[in-house]
């Protein structure tokens, strides 16, 4: 979805919809951001929205998109230390983060895990 002439919602739309019809939550408090000069810059980019609506995706945006998704509830508390984020009924969450740079046709997916792959074949 995130490519040119699409919009933010669409990615968003995306990912929720991919969560939910696997019977997971998606955190919504919790979202990604663009990548620019600085590590985190607007936009903010929700795991969750709305086909068609946000910003318009321009070539050369670059955005993390990073879902929170988790086996039970999508509400989250943060823990005393300030720093640890758990669901409401702490059941098991993965956070992942991709950096996508937006393209015509298909985005250019600037993140790899080959390194874990090769880790993990030994």
């Amino acid at each position: 979805m995130a490519i040119v002439g699409n919009r933010l919602g669409d990615i968003g739309y995306a990912i929720q919809q991919h969560a939910e019809s696997g019977g997971f939550s998606v955190v919504r408090e919790m979202v990604g951001h663009g990548l620019g000069k600085d590590l985190h810059e607007p936009p903010e980019v929700p795991n969750y929205g709305r086909r068609g609506k946000g910003i318009l995706l321009k070539k050369g945006l670059v955005i993390c998109i990073e879902p929170m998704i988790n086996l039970g509830t999508k509400n989250i508390k943060q823990d005393k230390d300030g720093w640890t984020i758990r669901t409401m009924d702490e059941k098991p969450s993965a956070h992942f983060e991709f950096s996508i740079a937006v393209n015509h046709n298909k985005p250019d997916v600037l993140s790899t895990f080959d390194f874990i792959d090769e880790i993990l074949k030994t």
